[in-house]
């Protein structure tokens, strides 16, 4: 496995994989990685002859007060990890490389990145989709590889996908949970012991929401008022929001008709969490 630094020197990998007529799939990373991101790289090793995962914590995407300055960084580890799901290269650029002297570029997405985390973290996914637009343009991927736990992220990348006409097939792949439900994300290492055990109040949310859809349940406002009262009974929890939205549009419904989107953002102490569930009715 190879860590390539530069984008001269990753376009040049590309294009000999290309020369041999190999397909390529990109798995975009902040590093830190967790069996979700190994996931995510094993679907992309089954489907895809070359696997490339980018190690970039992008400082576009950070607001003012987030925490780009603390965000956990640990390439050794991260290419132990990556080598051993049978990544081929490592794409690990500095800040300057990717957003070099003078650069005045960006790439946004309208409407959908007005709610959830695009109404509390104003100018992120402005950075997400021209972080990721860029990797795109570098390394030319076949296909790409997301995890749900960022549903609304993955929503946006495929909006700019279409929207752009970029050649690159996306693929979302499920939520990847500790034992007791907690989605597993880079910044669960932030909580503390009794954070890290009033977070299963995520997924336990989560669970009732689909429980009263199996149950029958599809008045979309009472969904969300079941998810808010548990959550809000945890006393270290400080919720962000509870939102449901039709999927994959992301527009408001007060029924549950085909498929919605359920999200939520808590913050335990510092440590602000996310994670969502698809309902769906049968």
């Amino acid at each position: 496995m190879r860590v390539i630094e530069t984008i001269q020197e990753m376009r040049a990998f590309v294009s000999a994989a290309r020369r041999q007529g190999k397909s390529i799939a990109l798995v975009p990373t902040m590093g830190a990685l967790h069996e979700g991101h190994l996931t995510l790289m094993r679907r992309a090793k089954a489907q895809c002859d070359i696997v490339i995962t980018s190690i970039f914590v992008n400082p576009t995407q950070f607001g003012p007060q987030e925490d780009l300055a603390c965000y956990p960084r640990d390439l050794t580890g991260d290419s132990e990890k990556a080598n051993g799901v049978g990544v081929d290269a490592i794409f690990h650029p500095t800040a300057a490389e990717m957003y070099p002297n003078r650069y005045a570029s960006y790439v946004h997405v309208e409407k959908i990145t007005a709610k959830l985390c695009g109404l509390s973290r104003p100018g992120h996914f402005r950075g997400v989709t021209t972080v990721v637009s860029k990797l795109f343009n570098i390394v030319q991927p076949d296909k790409a590889f997301f995890g749900q736990k960022d549903a609304q992220q993955v929503l946006v990348i495929d909006q700019m996908v279409r929207d752009l006409n970029m050649n690159v097939q996306l693929e979302m792949v499920p939520i990847v949970r500790e034992d007791d439900g907690l989605a597993m994300s880079s910044r669960n290492r932030y909580l503390s012991t009794e954070e890290r055990s009033a977070a299963m109040v995520l997924s336990q949310s989560l669970s009732l929401a689909q429980q009263l859809v199996h149950d029958g349940e599809r008045d979309i406002a009472k969904i969300r008022t079941a998810v808010v009262s548990v959550i809000t009974e945890q006393p270290l929890a400080s919720l962000d929001y509870v939102e449901i939205y039709n999927y994959p549009e992301l527009e408001s419904v007060s029924t549950l008709s085909t498929k919605a989107l359920l999200a939520l953002a808590v913050r335990f102490g510092t440590t602000r969490l996310i994670d969502n569930t698809i309902l769906e009715a049968t």
